[in-house]
């Protein structure tokens, strides 16, 4: 491929991520016309895929494809439980749900962590490069909408602090994409996960959206 790894990996992907950017929930959510609970039920989303995107993390570390992007200082979880136990109080764990295509997203992590290191990193690369960059749209959005304190408990998941350049992460993230130890093929099924990884989170967002309707 004469075109970086990471240049294809964006460009494939652009029209899911739009999609999933723009979607309904999200942009009721940005526009401040959902209240509180519709952030809190986001976030309870999140919970359930991170921990399993993380909690295969420790297995895959010397992986030869997906070990070099296992890094810490991404992780979320713990971030995740400061948020809900914020949002939702200290029995925040009681009555925690995953919708229908949050429990599928996250299943797919975890049979990828399990049997195809490389389809790992495709969800790993979606997740974490837009929690470092859309991501920090959301979190000024809500600390603007719901009074949270600036990068505090509420808004913790989007806060990175062991990251204290997140452009020169993300340029060392897109180098490591570059190099990723696979042919040409296996790269193809790389993007076409990432593309499912996207569709994953669009079907997320249209379940909330029926959720958190505005015209219910």
């Amino acid at each position: 491929m004469d075109t970086p790894f990471s240049t294809l990996i964006r460009v494939a992907s652009h029209e899911q991520h739009t999609e999933a950017e723009t979607s309904t929930f999200m942009s009721d959510l940005l526009g401040g016309r959902l209240g509180v609970d519709a952030y809190t039920r986001y976030t309870e989303q999140l919970w359930f895929v991170y921990r399993a995107l993380e909690g295969a993390a420790e297995a895959l570390k010397d992986d030869p494809v997906a070990g070099p992007f296992v890094k810490p200082e991404l992780f979320r979880t713990a971030e995740l439980e400061r948020d809900l136990a914020h949002l939702r109080g200290p029995g925040w764990r009681d009555g925690l749900t995953a919708l229908p295509s949050t429990a599928a997203y996250a299943a797919r992590v975890e049979e990828c962590a399990r049997t195809w290191p490389a389809g790992y990193v495709a969800h790993h690369y979606t997740r974490y490069l837009g929690d470092l960059s859309g991501g920090q749209i959301i979190r000024d959005k809500a600390e603007r909408t719901w009074g949270f304190a600036r990068k505090g408990d509420g808004v913790r998941f989007y806060v990175f602090e062991q990251i204290s350049n997140p452009a020169a992460f993300k340029r060392a993230y897109r180098e490591l994409l570059d190099r990723v130890n696979a042919d040409d093929l296996e790269k193809q099924r790389i993007v076409d996960e990432c593309k499912r990884a996207f569709d994953f989170n669009g079907a997320v967002f249209r379940e909330l959206g029926g959720e958190f309707s505005l015209s219910a």
